[in-house]
């Protein structure tokens, strides 16, 4: 051990001797990174850069024209009873009164009159007044509540009458009312469930801190990192959300592999510095596979073309990064500064017990001897429970949620959107067009623009009626088409597929002059997200499996354990999905978890899930195959290995597990459908990947393939050598197992 081998090792022993150069070193890079990025500012993904295919061209013309759309509002006035009707006079007082009383508020503009407008339904008992918000459009939920107010008292003054309002203003404060502020709270709950957990893990408040501190620190650093990275990549809120999670995620997890180690050799006997060596060299090296394994499967999502996935891949992999690199440098100086003090802060019961077991687990002890005394029945047990809760993803159907779907009946802006969509199919979202032309003004483009109104309705793409705002020093039109199907998706994309294919080539297309006309609006942007999307999977998914796979098998110098890795992890990913399908999809079990069925799962989760799950499911193996191999290493049987690595890392990975998943469960508290089946598929997944995947299927599976598990055939030999092996430190056999006959030693990468 005088001469560490490995990046690993050799960072955690200059560490352990330069603890203060380290310790500082760290608070000054956290301090400089904050720093440089609060001066630098984070630049945001905008809207045209965010939509991909033409609704992000549509958002992109307005944008590069400085044309911004007023936050539009819409006030639904519909007659409760089949006896009244728009031209009654009560009616009329009724809209009189609506517009009235939101031009009293100051805040609105552009008021209009549905009988000036003829925004009356053809059953003559509902009518729109609508009118834009003052100011920024992007502000505008901040001042909507005096309109609400407005409303509000109309609704009460005319009682026979149903009085609604809906708007993009409205419409995001409610989002933000029922979603932005419980977001936060989960958030800000996070770490107190973590440090309880840690508290029970570790039964010292001291060593329960340490990861709580070092995820946080490198999640302020990579904060700051981000805002300088953002100006050639953008960034997000939801990116910034992500990074959290995961930060503190990995951060936790790689805290506790070092410091467990440590804690577990010093009670071994070892000396404070010999203990901090064998840590840095085995669990150390965990972290630095781990680490670059979880990075690689962030950088997927940049695969995707999605700015808002790329925002988040980035934003991801460098507070892997950051951690990764905390872990093996500042992680070490702390415990070397701390020593026996580590432990300060016991909590008497839980101390005593964690003293007393040693490290190793003893429930998983007797799992792990009846699950090898029968490997093969192990295997068809664990693998097809897995099977069948991967089942229903099968039929999985993905799609962007509606707002009754992602809130229910919870919100009243959903009856009122509802109530607006069935009197007036599409008239909330219509489709909107951005036509670019030489001139605007010349007679053929005009010409085309009125062709393209015309045969939007007669091809049955719309019920009209079709608007259309000319912006002449612009060059620009705008022409709003309220799609026939309004809020059912199919029949919306059908309306927009007819605009695209059919009436805009007939008509905008052959006109001179005009030089593009993309076609947008939510209905659009839904499917061009969805378009993109779906062509994404396939390289991210090649991306991930491939480069995990070369990893794996350059750091264990095996390809079995490099095809057992990707199999155990696509097979957990996997009964995650199920588990989605099942709970949100068709409904099964989903008041246990206070979901509902809602037909869908959210059309960006699949694939999030993917990389997410198959990062962090590789912290977990990594962590434990690296034990079984250095316990192979210093010469046990490959099966009383399986046994002492499985035992040893059970703890740790139980109590990472259970940080994770309590963690991903708050998120399935929130009041969004998509948020709690982010949550609950997180959550799930670990907990598969936790106990199945590496308490049962993994030890079965090695145990099975014994010496074959270190497999390497000579045509692989000249990949570079990444294991870095420190003399191993011989350990007493692992009892309750009966160990197997000695094998001639020899070299592990050899086989």
């Amino acid at each position: 051990m005088d001469r560490p081998h490995g990046i690993a090792a050799r960072m955690g022993s200059w560490s352990a001797r330069h603890r203060w150069t380290a310790v500082g070193g760290w608070v000054l890079l956290v301090i400089l990174a904050l720093a440089v990025g609060s001066m630098a500012g984070r630049v945001d993904v905008s809207d045209g850069e965010g939509m991909p295919g033409e609704s992000g061209r549509v958002l992109k013309l307005l944008d590069d024209v400085g044309i911004e759309d007023p936050a539009g509002e819409t006030v639904l006035i519909q007659a409760k009873g089949k006896g009244v009707t728009a031209s009654d006079p009560a009616f009329r007082s009724a809209v009189d009164g609506v517009i009235k009383a939101v031009q009293g508020t100051g805040q609105v503009t552009e008021v209009t009159s549905p009988y000036d407008t003829k925004t009356i339904s053809a059953d003559q008992r509902s009518a729109l007044v609508q009118f834009d918000m003052r100011g920024d459009p992007d502000k505008a939920a901040d001042h909507v509540q005096p309109v609400l107010d407005a409303v509000k008292k109309a609704q009460g003054e005319h009682k026979d009458l149903l009085i609604e309002q809906f708007g993009d203003a409205s419409g995001q404060k409610a989002f933000d009312d029922a979603f932005g502020d419980d977001f936060q709270q989960a958030e800000y709950s996070a770490l107190p469930v973590a440090l309880g957990i840690l508290l029970i893990a570790f039964g010292a408040l001291v060593a329960a801190l340490l990861p709580v501190l070092l995820a946080m620190t490198a999640f302020l650093a990579t904060s700051g990192l981000v805002a300088v990275v953002s100006h050639a990549v953008h960034m997000s809120d939801t990116a910034n959300s992500v990074m959290l999670l995961v930060g503190l995620a990995v951060g936790v997890d790689y805290c506790l592999f070092y410091l467990r180690r440590e804690r577990e050799e010093r009670a071994a006997g070892r000396d404070a510095q010999t203990a901090l060596r064998i840590a840095a060299a085995t669990s150390g090296r965990a972290i630095l596979v781990s680490g670059f394994t979880v990075i690689v499967a962030m950088a997927g999502m940049l695969f995707t073309g999605i700015a808002e996935f790329k925002a988040m891949g980035l934003a991801t992999l460098l507070v892997v990064a950051v951690a990764m690199i905390g872990s093996v440098t500042v992680l070490p100086a702390l415990l070397s500064l701390l020593g026996e003090r580590v432990d300060k802060g016991r909590v008497p019961f839980l101390g005593r017990i964690k003293r007393e077991s040693n490290g190793e687990s003893r429930f998983w002890r007797a799992v792990l001897t009846r699950v090898l005394r029968k490997p093969k029945l192990s295997v068809a047990l664990a693998g097809g429970v897995l099977i069948a809760v991967a089942v229903p993803a099968v039929g999985m159907n993905t799609a962007n949620l509606t707002l009754d779907q992602e809130f229910g009946n919870s919100l009243p802006i959903v009856a009122a959107y509802e109530h607006m969509d069935e009197a007036f199919p599409g008239g909330p979202s219509p489709a909107q067009v951005a036509v670019k032309a030489d001139d605007i003004n010349a007679a053929p483009v005009r010409a085309a623009i009125e062709d393209f109104r015309a045969e939007a309705v007669a091809k049955g793409a719309s019920k009209g009626p079709v608007k259309v705002a000319f912006h002449d020093r612009e060059n620009l039109a705008v022409i709003e088409v309220p799609l026939t199907g309004g809020s059912d998706e199919a029949k919306s994309e059908k309306s927009l597929n007819i605009l695209r294919d059919t009436v805009r080539p007939d008509t905008l297309d052959k006109a001179d002059g005009i030089i593009d006309a993309p076609i947008g609006g939510s209905t659009a942007m839904s499917k061009d997200f969805n378009d993109k999307l779906g062509s994404a999977v396939t390289p991210v998914f090649a991306f991930v499996v491939v480069f995990a796979f070369l990893l794996m098998l350059m750091s264990f110098r095996s390809l079995t354990v490099a095809i057992t890795s990707i199999v155990l992890n696509l097979l957990s990913v996997g009964a995650a999905y199920g588990v989605l399908t099942a709970i949100f999809q068709h409904g099964w079990g989903a008041g246990l978890v206070g979901a509902e069925g809602v037909g869908a799962i959210v059309s960006w989760l699949p694939l999030f899930l993917f990389v997410i799950l198959f990062g962090l499911s590789m912290d977990y193996h990594v962590f434990v195959v690296s034990r079984i191999r250095e316990a192979r290493m210093a010469g046990r049987t490959t099966k009383d290995a399986v046994v002492h690595g499985v035992v040893t890392t059970a703890g740790v990975v139980t109590s990472a597990a259970v940080i994770m998943v309590a963690v991903f469960a708050i998120f399935g508290t929130l009041s969004m459908q998509s948020m709690k089946q982010m949550g609950v598929g997180l959550a799930a997944a670990v907990l598969i990947d936790a106990t199945i995947i590496r308490g049962v299927l993994l030890p079965a599976v090695m145990s099975l393939l014994g010496e074959r598990n270190w497999y390497l055939p000579r045509w692989l030999q000249w990949l570079p050598d990444l294991t870095h092996d420190e003399p191993a430190v011989a350990a007493a056999p692992a009892a309750g197992v009966e160990p197997e006959p000695e094998p001639e030693r020899k070299s592990v990468a050899a086989r």
